[in-house]
């Protein structure tokens, strides 16, 4: 992706030909760092099913309590309250309390159920366990009236706003559940009973404490089981990244013993040979301008030009396999290709920090060895630079390679145009970039001058 950036507002702008984020390394598996996810990723899921189990546990809870006080209620119902009843009741407020009074106080009032009532259908309180309801009339609630109607047991949150629960406001929250009995000869009657709702909140709590135990202990065991396999799956991880490092660094081997190899073999045949005939006929051109035959010049032009081969061959043996690189460092491996260039009649300028050249890799050295060299040939067989600078260094703690010229420069476009065209060398250096995950900008304006900057992060 080439994206122009503005670096200095009085100048051209840098457009940036490699950013520097298409190749980052990717970092050897650590086992702290799998451990730490692994173990993350198990308190993240821990707390997400504690959290999920509270809210389902109070729901689950709150219907059990709620189904549990509605089967207690049904055994009062009918084990307390409709054996005692009487037809007679059902119209007399005065009878049915004084049936009523013993049983309920014996069998249903405790310390979670606070308060009975028996009313009829028409609203009117035949039995309280207090006594200040009883004979009072008040409009049954829908629920109470369908209960009546299609019978059966509900329950729900008591409204304490109602006037016949005005007197149980300083009691708290009460659950009540409201079911119908029958006189002998059939009369419907509603029994309602009041429950704390502690019952709810201590039956949630039983039911939490519960499902949190099984719940951990499932999670731990299952945590126990999948310890050995991620164990083996980070050995094999780890093995298979050392053994794709080994490929990699064997290809790498393989290739520089080849580049070697070819090197050795152009510099000990043909260069040898080639240097061998230009002795030969510099020595024959000699010999015939003693004689004064004319086939001298024609000799001369013959070795001066086996004399340039030698030297372009040299050059190119340099470029394949630069030796100083791997036994002398980058320092003297760029000068070497400077010294190379300064043929053409340039004036080269290095300068290298040796903390800026022993602050990179292998890998980056050779990365920035072929990208210095490819400008360096740039800028003085192509952009026909008088004046070449190449500059090594640290300015802000990464490390910088720029290389600048004077030669004829391009504007941004052209150069946009020719590296996605047909200019092998910016393709190049721009993939030499890439590989290092290093930032490649250049600066270049017609009759101006180019700047190259390769800059590698630390």
């Amino acid at each position: 992706m080439t994206v122009p950036v503005t670096a200095d507002p009085t100048g051209p702008e840098w457009l940036v030909l490699a950013s520097g984020r298409s190749a980052q390394p990717r970092a050897p598996l650590s086992l702290r760092r799998l451990v730490i996810l692994f173990t993350g990723s198990v308190a993240l899921v821990i707390a997400l099913v504690l959290t999920i189990g509270l809210v389902a546990s109070r729901q689950v809870a709150k219907r059990e309590a709620v189904h549990s006080v509605a089967q207690i209620t049904d055994i009062l119902a009918e084990s307390v309250v409709q054996p005692v009843l009487t037809d007679e009741m059902a119209t007399d407020p005065q009878a049915a309390s004084a049936a009523l009074d013993s049983p309920v106080g014996r069998g249903v009032l405790n310390t979670d159920v606070v308060r009975v009532k028996l009313w009829t259908p028409t609203g009117l309180v035949l039995y309280s366990d207090d006594a200040r309801l009883i004979g009072q009339k008040f409009a049954l609630d829908d629920e109470a009236r369908d209960a009546l109607i299609t019978p059966r047991t509900e329950a729900g949150i008591t409204d304490l706003q109602r006037p016949e629960n005005a007197q149980d406001a300083q009691v708290g929250p009460l659950l009540e559940v409201y079911r119908p009995v029958w006189t002998p000869n059939g009369t419907p009657l509603l029994f309602e009973a009041y429950f704390r709702y502690d019952v709810v909140t201590s039956r949630s709590a039983d039911l939490w404490r519960g499902f949190s135990g099984i719940m951990i202990s499932c999670l731990l065991g299952a945590l126990l089981l999948i310890t050995p396999v991620l164990w083996i799956f980070y050995r094999r991880a780890r093995a298979a990244h050392q053994y794709q490092e080994a490929l990699t660094q064997r290809a790498l081997d393989a290739s520089t013993d080849e580049r070697r190899r070819i090197a050795t073999s152009l510099h000990d045949g043909v260069v040898q040979q080639l240097a061998g005939t230009s002795f030969l006929l510099a020595g024959e051109a000699q010999r015939l301008r003693r004689a004064d035959d004319a086939a001298a010049v024609r000799m001369e032009e013959a070795s001066a030009t086996v004399r340039d081969s030698v030297a372009g061959m040299r050059s190119l043996l340099v470029d394949i396999y630069p030796p100083s690189l791997t036994e002398h460092g980058l320092a003297a491996a760029l000068n070497d290709i400077a010294n190379s260039q300064r043929g053409s009649g340039a004036r080269i300028t290095i300068t290298v920090s040796e903390s800026a050249s022993s602050a990179l890799t292998p890998d980056e050295q050779r990365a920035v060895f072929r990208v210095a060299q490819e400008c360096l040939r740039n800028a003085v067989q192509h952009a026909e630079a008088s004046e070449v600078s190449l500059t090594l260094g640290r300015p802000s703690g990464s490390v910088v390679l720029e290389v600048s010229d004077n030669g004829r420069g391009i504007s941004a476009e052209s150069a946009l145009s020719v590296k996605e065209n047909d200019h092998f060398g910016l393709r190049l250096i721009t993939d030499a970039a890439d590989e290092i995950g290093a930032r490649l900008s250049v600066r270049s304006q017609p009759g101006v001058g180019s700047t190259f900057r390769l800059e590698l992060p630390r």
